[in-house]
Formats: structure tokens, sequence, C-alpha cells
């Protein structure tokens, strides 16, 4: 088969497909299971005036204060956005998988570090602006420590669409993209480290548990996520879109408003204020993560089970 060929069945294919089901379906339960772990990790991120305090503690701080329920704020939005982003990675990933796969050469860690790279370009593209309502919908009634942010009045996802959209412009729905496009590493380097560990674990056709998965995927976000944090805290400000920067558009003023809302938290904080809300972010997207992974893979071994295909093995 020639290797265009070989590129149409990777991104037509029917298993590409069930693995970007599967990892939509897996990250949905995993997010909705740690859910309020995020709503921590949202909260130390935007609202600098919010002390630093252990994840419980936080969590409770939210629920005395507005409601148990608040813990949960912005589930819906969340849930949508992660749901589309994941089928995206996935079905991309697995394309670019299945395409390689037809190709020349064994697989390897570069190799899959690139793909995911052009991965998550592609769903950066394509689903920021869901980030970017999610983002509001999650922060808003919420009690916040700094005066200076202010409430904002969405009725749900497309009234939030149309009032971003009127009052600031089509624009603004893609803020944090840049920080977004540099943030394609973190689901990268995670691929990357999931696969070759899932790849020495396999190794002579062994059968990998559900709790070497469990852990694979964890060591893998772990370092994934620590490497990449303070980027994710710049990003999760500029999407709020209550930070106003210096006037200048396009990338030069992407690039500048990052540079300064780095140098600003390390001025009020210092080097670990880079650093803020990551108990909650590693708490949430390790054990997420793992959990996605260990549901992924059940998904798509039961799927491939019982349409009858022999799932080939490309790791």
């Amino acid at each position: 088969m020639s290797n265009s060929g070989g590129s149409v069945v990777g991104l037509l294919s029917y298993e590409t497909l069930v693995h970007a089901v599967a990892g939509a379906m897996g990250s949905v339960t995993a997010m909705t299971v740690f859910f309020p772990l995020d709503t921590a990790k949202s909260r130390l991120q935007v609202d600098d005036k919010r002390k630093s305090q252990s994840t419980p503690v936080i969590l409770a701080e939210i629920a005395k204060e507005e409601g148990f329920l608040a813990l949960y704020r912005g589930w819906f939005p969340v849930i949508s956005s992660l749901c589309c982003s994941n089928f995206v990675y996935f079905y991309t990933f697995n394309a670019l998988k299945k395409v390689a796969a037809s190709g020349p050469g064994k697989p390897r860690p570069g190799k899959d570090l690139l793909m995911g790279m052009v991965a998550g370009v592609v769903n950066v593209i394509l689903t920021t602006p869901m980030w970017v309502v999610n983002t509001r919908l999650k922060l808003q009634g919420v009690r916040f420590r700094n005066e200076d942010l202010h409430q904002t009045q969405y009725r749900g996802i497309f009234n939030a669409f149309s009032q971003i959209i009127a009052d600031e412009g089509v624009g603004t729905l893609w803020n944090g993209t840049l920080p977004s496009l540099i943030l394609v590493v973190n689901p990268a380097v995670q691929f990357m480290i999931y696969e070759a560990m899932k790849r020495k674990a396999g190794k002579g056709g062994r059968k990998i548990s559900s709790a070497k998965i469990f852990l694979i995927g964890a060591i893998a976000k772990a370092i994934a996520t620590t490497a990449t944090y303070p980027l994710q805290t710049i990003q999760a400000i500029l999407r709020f879109g209550q930070y106003k920067g210096d006037g200048k558009g396009g990338l030069i003023g992407s690039i500048s408003n990052i540079f300064f809302l780095f140098m600003d938290r390390i001025k009020k904080y210092g080097f670990l204020g880079l650093y803020k809300g990551l108990e909650a972010k590693l708490l949430q997207t390790v054990l997420t993560a793992a959990l996605m992974f260990v549901v992924y893979e059940k998904i798509t071994a039961a799927t491939f089970r019982v349409m009858g295909l022999n799932k080939k093995p490309t790791h």
C-alpha cells in the first residue's frame, strides 16, 4: 500500500474512531470523579489573594462559603469541552500512530512526542473557544478574595459565547492560545512517557494489568504537569479575561503579556508563586489521567473484542 493510502486509512479507520470515543469517555468518567480538585486548582490560579492551603482545606472553605454544589460549578461546560478536546486529541494521535505504523521504522519516543505535539496543536486551535467559555462559567458566582475581579452574568454555554463575542470581540475566544500552543508539550510528554512505559511493560506479549496502566498513566501525567505548571497558571489567568495587559495586540502582545504575568507573579510571591495550586492540580490531573487511561484501555479492548477486530499492538 502506498504511503498516501496508509495516511487515508489511518485518518478514516474505524479503529481510530474507537480510540477517540474511548479516550473521550475515559476522560469524562475520570474528570467527573475528581472534579472538585479541578475547582480548587482554578480558584488558586485565578484568585491570587486566596491563600495557598492544603487541598482539603480549600475544598472545605468553598463548600462552607458557597455550598457543596459549588465544588461542581461549571461541571457541564468542562465535561463538554473535555469530551470534544479528548476526542480530537485521541483521534489525531491514533490516526498519526496508525500512519506511522504503516511506514518504515519502529515506534520511538521521539516519534510519539512529535505525534503528540501535532495532535495538541490541532486540538488547541479547534477547542480553545470552549475552554475560554468554561473557565468563565466555572468562576461565575465565586466569592473572590481579590476585589479587583468582577462577576460575570452568563446564562449558559451559548449565552456566554454570544456575550463574549458581542462585548469583547470574537478574538477573545482564543485568549490564552499562545500558552496553550506551548502547552501542547504537556500531553505530548505525557503520551510519550505513557507509550514508552507501556511498550516496556508489555514486552514479550506480557499482559498489562489495570493497576499497572493506572500507575503508568499517573507517572506520565505527574512528570508532564510539574514541568509545565507555571504556564498553565498564566493560561488560566488569560482565559478568565480580566487581565488587561499592555494594550499591544497580536503575537507580540501575547508574548509580552505572558512575560509580564510571569515576572509579576515571581515579584509578588517569589518563584514558588508560579506553582500556586500545584498540589490540587497534581492530585486532580494525575488521578484523572490515570483513571482515564484505565477506562480508555478497557473500552478499546472490549470494543475490538465485540467487533471481532484483532487490535494490532501499536506499542
